[in-house]
This record gives C-alpha cells, sequence and structure tokens, in this order.
C-alpha cells in the first residue's frame, strides 16, 4: 500500500472537517448551495477526487446533498445529533418485537410531554396526518403507513424537544421495513387509526396522563398482536 493511500482516509476527514468548517463560517443552511467541486478542491488544496470521497461522507449523513448536474447543497441533516445507521439493511429475527418495546419506553412519554407543550400549529400538524391517514384505510397500505409513521414523528416533534424528535425519527426510519411488516400482522387498520385519534385527542385536551396512556395502550397492544402472530411468548426476549 502506498503513502498517498494510507493517509487518504485521514485526508477525507481533515476535509470533511474543512468543509463543514467553511458552512458554518459562511452562515449557510439546509437548501443553500456550496461552490462547486473544482472551486472547492482549488480552495482546499487537494484532488478533486480525494474531494469527492469527502463530499460522499457528507452526504451519507445528510449534511450535504449531491445533486447530479446542478451542484452541492447544504443537507437537510446538517444539524442533527442522532441520525440513522444509513447501513442497515436487514434485521434478525425478533428485531419487530425489539423495536415496539422500544418505542413503548420512549413515544408514551413523549405524548404526555407533546400534551403539555404543543401549540396549535403542532395540533394541526397531527390532525393533518391522520386525516391524510383516513384516506388510506380501505387499502394503500403503503401511503398509510407513510401517514402513520407522519403522526408518530409529529407527536414527537410536538414535544419541543428536537433530539427526541430525532430519535423518534431515527428509530422509525431504519426500522421501516420492519414498520410496514408490522402492519401487515397487525392487519387491523381501523382499530390502529382509531388508537391515534385517542393520542390526538387527548393531546389537543392538554391531557398528558391521557395521552400517555393511550400511546402505551396503543403500543402494547400492537406489540400483542406482533408477539400472537408470530407465536411469541410475551416475557421472551425480543432477540429470542
Amino acid at each position: 500500500m502506498s503513502q498517498s493511500e494510507t493517509n487518504r482516509p485521514s485526508l477525507s476527514g481533515a476535509l470533511t472537517e474543512r468543509v463543514l468548517d467553511l458552512i458554518h463560517a459562511e452562515g449557510l443552511r439546509a437548501g443553500d448551495r456550496l461552490p462547486a467541486t473544482r472551486e472547492l478542491a482549488q480552495r482546499f488544496a487537494v484532488t478533486t477526487p480525494t474531494l469527492r470521497e469527502a463530499l460522499r461522507r457528507l452526504e451519507a449523513t445528510g449534511a450535504v446533498e449531491l445533486r447530479h448536474g446542478s451542484g452541492i447543497y447544504v443537507g437537510p441533516s446538517l444539524e442533527r445529533i442522532v441520525l440513522p445507521n444509513p447501513n442497515v439493511r436487514g434485521l434478525r429475527r425478533g428485531q419487530a418485537e425489539q423495536l415496539l418495546e422500544t418505542r413503548l419506553l420512549i413515544e408514551p412519554p413523549a405524548a404526555a410531554l407533546a400534551a403539555r407543550r404543543a401549540g396549535e400549529a403542532e395540533r394541526a400538524a397531527l390532525r393533518a396526518e391522520l386525516e391524510a391517514a383516513a384516506t388510506y384505510l380501505d387499502g394503500d397500505d403503503a401511503r398509510l403507513h407513510e401517514a402513520n409513521m407522519r403522526f408518530h414523528r409529529a407527536t414527537a416533534r410536538a414535544t419541543g424537544n428536537p433530539v427526541l424528535g430525532e430519535v423518534v425519527d431515527s428509530l422509525l426510519t431504519v426500522h421501516a421495513a420492519e414498520q410496514r411488516a408490522i402492519l401487515q400482522i397487525f392487519d387491523d387498520r381501523v382499530r390502529d387509526h382509531e388508537e391515534h385519534r385517542a393520542v390526538l385527542a387527548a393531546i389537543e385536551d392538554g391531557d398528558p396522563a391521557a395521552a400517555e396512556e393511550h400511546m402505551r395502550a396503543h403500543l402494547a397492544d400492537v406489540l400483542a398482536v406482533v408477539r400472537q402472530r408470530l407465536q411469541l411468548p410475551e416475557d421472551s426476549p425480543a432477540a429470542s
């Protein structure tokens, strides 16, 4: 291995830091355009392929977007603290149960916090997601799933705690395939929707205890059905 190949990872890492420094120094925000690749390479005194390697590393975390034929833009995840792992492709047996157990620990208290803090804009966002979900109850599972997940994300965002919102978003993003499978296993779209409506009603009433209880009952209900369909005992470790 050549000396240049040995140094490449550290150089690429240093370049990612320099690009981030440039973004912050210029006060750029998501959607703002960065200088062209050639200009950045000249500025940092590196070759264009080396710079592109650093940019791909930043793109993997959503810090930048490389738009073919358009340029380099600041990505939507630049300021995120919690990021989903972009390399996850498939999960082991039992991880759907692990996901639901984890959500049971996080989302009910988040719903309670949303009931305390949500303003009219946050409540309107929640209503909009449930109205969208209602139009897909007759069979468009892909769109129903997306609307349901947006409702859960919107509930977390309504807490006013961006980190909590990122945690829930990351869980739902990494386990998207498992979430779709859960919808198929649960297979009671109307009941699922009504449980979401109960969570929303409690948030709109500003009732933290009811919001927490409805969210906990909803997720526990889904978990119980999933375990029953998969023939797993209720006290079994999810990874068994």
